[in-house]
Order: structure tokens, then C-alpha cells, then sequence
């Protein structure tokens, strides 16, 4: 609406006062604008959109003939519709607003040559300048309306009157979506990948589309040639960086990311892929990189986990305690306990966990993981009962949270309390039978602490079937079904889980599972690989001495 060109309130009532009579009974543009705002005062659109239609037609005021079209349009039947439109559009000839206006109208009337003509005017602008008008026209039809805008689209994809650019096809896609035409979605990204087949938005669009059908080589082919990501715009740069981890290669997600300007978002996720690549070399430069830039608050709790990543113990402590209050100090504060541990001050670090559960102003989510962190921290230097302590503590304030009692079931198991382990896992799963997690817990302590396999087996499989990637709970499937004599399976699952996630326990697992369908070799070797990473795993070096060559 144009209405800032119409006479301000104040300007309106002087023009009023020195109207005489004549505005008093409602003539004249100002007379007929007072009496079109009495009008909406009373609810009475149609007589308000006829009242400023009045003020339209004595004024070159094109504000005074968009607001008559506007309410005219929310009034409906009745209303002076097209004759607002056309006063509208004799003051404003080149208005993009009047023809949205106009197509709106047509939709309503059920008008698909009118909103065609209307919208074929604003896809012939130079620059494709009409697009954004005619997505938001037609985006906003409902009912009948949708029905004639889908035809309207329709019409523009057939007779090729469509953006210049696959951007602007992306968005025509888009709107047939959100009109329920799902078949010329389809028809116009796949023309348009064919028409603008070295836009570097079709290059991501076939990186991600042939990497969900398992394609990743030819998936990579497409953001290779995407070319320097420096050159990219952000935002393109940032989804081919996004492609790339989801490719599971976050070396090269992390290398696209950190082309051009840098933001806290980009460091942060710079961070994520290198800490999951294990790549040392790379996160001590981004460690340096970052502490070039300003120290701001969020940056030092970034610089911190940086540090914890390298091992740097002193430093994180010094960047989490430097974090100074206000957003992110809570997160600071429990990082700084984990550190100071590391470092081994425990009493230090005890300190500073109570200090975060008596602050009355700090996050309960970061309160409830003080206690999780302090029970770890005690139970580390043998202090079980203690650690025992804490969690029942720590449940008088947060009572039946899943994560606590979770924990507490997991120090019971692991000092040998099977009993008490399996009760706080069956009051996670009364409040959440589907806690895969839980689920998954509560099988195993079954199966590895009172050797009952097929009890176990149904909380494994309902565990696997909610978190089917885990590789956890594939470890723990395999392992009963290798219990349980079925040796096939077994392996399936244990090489799955393996490919996952490289853990010393599914080593165990896999190696066993490898030995007794007579792939001794294999075997001896998971077992070695499993030693690598844990090289004190009791379990595996007995497996080794047992099964000698």
C-alpha cells in the first residue's frame, strides 16, 4: 500500500476543517476519505472501498486508489473491485503492485485468461524484476483460487514464458509445491537442469539428488565442478560444504567452508568436520586462525573446545574461564570442570560443578550435565559411592530425568549392580517405550550379566528398529544373535556396525563372529585393529592368546 503519499491524519483533519460543509457531507477526496475510514471503523468494507474509490477518481493520488483496490479486495462481492484496479492502474501505468492486484482478482473471479495476461506482463520485465511479484500473487491463493493459480503456472512453464535463470525456475518449482502440483515441480527442475546445466545451483541440485540415490563419485563430480569455492557465493558455498560432509568427507567440507569470510557458524562447523576427520594438523591451524580474530565471549568458548580437541588442557581452561557471563558462560563453566579434571584437580573441578548447581540463574540443562560430569569426574578416581551419591542428589532436583537415571543405570552395570541397573532402565522405558537408548541398555545388561539371549533379543530388535544406523545397538543385535547360534546374521550385523563406528567392544564382537564362520585370519586381524585403538582392552588380548595361529 502507497499510503504514505496520502495526506497524513493530522494534515487530513486541517484539510477538513477548512473544507467546510462541502467535506462534511462527505465531498471531495479529504470528505471522502474521512468517510471511508468511518466506514472501515464500522466494519463495512465495501462502503469503505467505495468511499476511497471517490477520493481516487477526484485525486492524482495513485496511495488513495491502492487502498480502494486493497479493500475492495479483502471486502469481496460487492465491492468496487475492477474499478479500483483500474483508476489504480491509470495513476500508476507501470506498478508492479497493480497487477499482483489485478491477478489476485482474476484468481478470485476464477479468471485463468485474465491472471494469465497479468502474469505473463510481469515475467516479460527486464531482469526477471516480476518474479518475486507474481510468486507472492500466486503463492497466496487458497481454495478455488489455487486451483486457477496452478493453471496460471501451468500455462507459463507450457508456453516457455519462465525466468532466465535456474534459480528462477528453483522458485517456480517451488510455488507449484506449495500450490499441490507436484508432477510440474518435478517437470520444471528436471527441464531446468537440462536448460542451465553449469548453474552452480543445478550443480548442487544433482550432487544431492545422485548422493540420496548412492551415487557419491558421480555426486562429487558436480561439486568439483562447482570450481574454486572462494568464487562461490556464501550461501552456495556453504551448501557445497554442507554436500561434502553429508558425503562423509568432512576434510573437504571443512576446506570449503573456510574460503572467504569467516563467521562464529563457519568456525563452529569448520571445527565439527575437523574433529571428525581427527585431522590434528588442521584444527591446531584453525585454532591459531581463530584466536587471531576477536576474542569475543563465543568465540573463547569456541577456542576452548579447540583446545580440548588438541589436548590442550591449560589452554581450555584459561579460554572457558575467560568466558565472562551472559550467553554461553554456563556451557563455559561446566567445560572449565572437565578441563580443570583433566588436569587433575578434581577438588577444583568439584568446586566448580557445585558453584553451577546452586546458580539460580544458570541453564537446567547445564545444572542437570554438572551432575552427570561430577559423577563421572568421582567415579574415574574409584569414588563409586560418591559418584552413587551424586546422582541421587541430582535426581532429588531433576526427578525421573532419562539422561540421570540413565547414568545411574550405567554405574550400577558397571560396578556389577544388575538389579538396580535394570530398574532405573525400566523407568526410562515406562515414561518413553521407545528410548532406543534405554531399549538397547536394558537388552544387553540382560544378555551380558544374566546370559538371558532371547529375553534380550526383543528390546535389541525394538531398539535397532527405531535407531537402525546405530552402531551400538547393531554391536549388541550381532552379539546376541552370535549367542544364539545364528552366525550369518550375526556377522552382517557386527561388519555393519564395525563400518560405523571403529570400537574396541565390536571388535571383541566382530572378531569372535569372523572365527566362527572360519575366517580365522580376518578375525585375528579385527581383534589387532581393536588393540590399536584400545591398547589395554583386556578382552581383546586374551581373544589374541586364545586364538593363536
Amino acid at each position: 500500500m502507497i499510503w504514505s503519499k496520502s495526506p497524513a491524519p493530522a494534515a487530513l483533519m486541517l484539510a477538513l476543517s477548512l473544507a467546510g460543509p462541502a467535506a462534511a457531507r462527505g465531498e471531495g477526496p479529504v470528505g471522502e476519505v474521512m468517510a471511508g475510514e468511518f466506514a472501515l471503523q464500522q466494519g463495512d468494507l465495501v462502503l469503505a472501498a467505495n468511499h476511497y474509490l471517490e477520493a481516487a477518481r477526484g485525486s492524482r493520488d495513485p496511495g488513495l486508489a491502492e487502498r480502494a483496490a486493497r479493500i475492495a479486495l479483502l471486502a469481496g462481492p460487492g465491492a468496487p473491485v475492477a474499478d479500483a484496479i483500474a483508476r489504480w492502474r491509470e495513476l500508476a501505468p507501470g506498478s508492479m503492485a497493480v497487477r499482483a492486484a489485478a491477478i489476485s482478482f482474476a484468481l478470485e473471479q476464477g479468471d485463468p485468461e485474465d491472471a494469465a495476461d497479468e502474469a505473463a506482463a510481469l515475467m516479460s520485465l527486464p531482469s526477471a524484476e516480476g518474479l518475486p511479484v507474481l510468486l507472492s500473487a500466486l503463492g497466496d491463493a487458497r481454495g478455488d483460487a489455487a486451483i486457477t493459480a496452478r493453471a496460471v503456472l501451468r500455462g507459463l512453464y507450457e508456453t516457455d514464458q519462465l525466468p532466465p535463470s535456474f534459480g528462477g525456475w528453483l522458485a517456480m518449482a517451488g510455488l507449484a509445491r506449495r500450490l499441490e502440483d507436484g508432477v510440474l515441480s518435478e517437470q520444471l527442475v528436471a527441464r531446468g537442469l537440462e536448460r542451465f546445466p553449469d548453474d552452480p545451483r543445478a550443480h548442487l541440485l544433482q550432487a544431492s539428488r545422485l548422493r540420496e540415490r548412492g551415487l557419491d563419485e558421480a555426486a562429487r563430480r558436480h561439486l568439483v565442478a562447482l570450481g574454486e569455492p572462494g568464487k562461490l557465493a556464501p550461501e552456495l558455498r556453504r551448501a557445497a560444504a554442507r554436500e561434502y560432509g553429508l558425503l562423509g568427507d568432512p576434510l573437504a567440507a571443512a576446506a570449503t567452508l573456510a574460503a572467504g569470510p569467516q563467521d562464529e557458524t563457519s568456525l563452529r562447523q569448520r571445527a565439527r568436520w575437523l574433529v571428525a576427520a581427527g585431522d590434528r594438523p588442521a584444527l591446531a591451524a584453525l585454532y591459531l586462525e581463530s584466536a587471531t580474530l576477536s576474542p569475543s565471549p563465543e568465540r573463547r568458548l569456541l577456542l576452548g573446545h579447540l583446545a580440548e580437541a588438541l589436548m590442550r588442557w591449560g589452554e581450555a581452561e584459561q579460554w572457558y574461564a575467560s568466558v565472562p557471563r551472559g550467553p554461553g558462560h554456563d556451557q563455559a563453566t561446566l567445560r572449565l570442570a572437565g578441563a580443570q579434571g583433566r588436569l587433575g584437580r578434581l577438588d577444583q573441578a568439584l568446586s566448580t560443578l557445585h558453584e553451577l548447581q546452586v546458580d539460580q540463574a544458570a541453564d537446567g540443562e547445564f545444572v542437570r550435565d554438572s551432575y552427570l560430569l561430577e559423577a563421572e569426574l568421582l567415579e574415574r578416581r574409584d569414588r563409586g559411592e560418591e559418584a552413587l551419591a551424586t546422582f541421587g542428589r541430582a535426581l532429588e532436583v531433576f526427578e525421573g530425568d532419562p539422561a540421570l537415571l540413565y547414568g545411574r543405570a550405567m554405574l550400577h552395570e558397571r560396578a556389577g549392580r544388575i538389579a538396580p541397573a535394570l530398574a532405573d532402565l525400566q523407568r526410562i522405558l515406562d515414561d518413553d517405550p521407545d528410548s532406543a537408548q534405554a531399549l538397547n541398555a536394558y537388552g544387553y545388561a540382560l544378555a551380558e550379566h544374566r546370559h538371558r539371549f532371547r529375553e534380550a533379543l526383543p528390546y535389541l530388535e525394538r531398539a535397532l528398529a527405531l535407531a537402525p544406523e546405530s552402531a551400538a545397538i547393531l554391536d549388541s543385535v550381532g552379539w546376541v544373535h552370535l549367542k544364539l547360534g545364528r552366525h550369518a546374521s550375526a556377522l552382517d550385523l557386527l561388519e555393519r556396525a564395525w563400518a560405523r563406528q571403529r570400537d574396541p567392544e565390536i571388535a571383541t564382537h566382530l572378531g569372535e563372529a569372523l572365527w566362527l564362520s572360519g575366517r580365522k585370519a580376518e578375525a585375528r586381524e579385527a581383534w589387532r585393529a581393536g588393540l590399536r585403538l584400545d591398547p589395554d582392552n583386556a578382552a581383546l588380548k586374551l581373544a589374541l592368546e586364545t586364538h593363536e595361529p
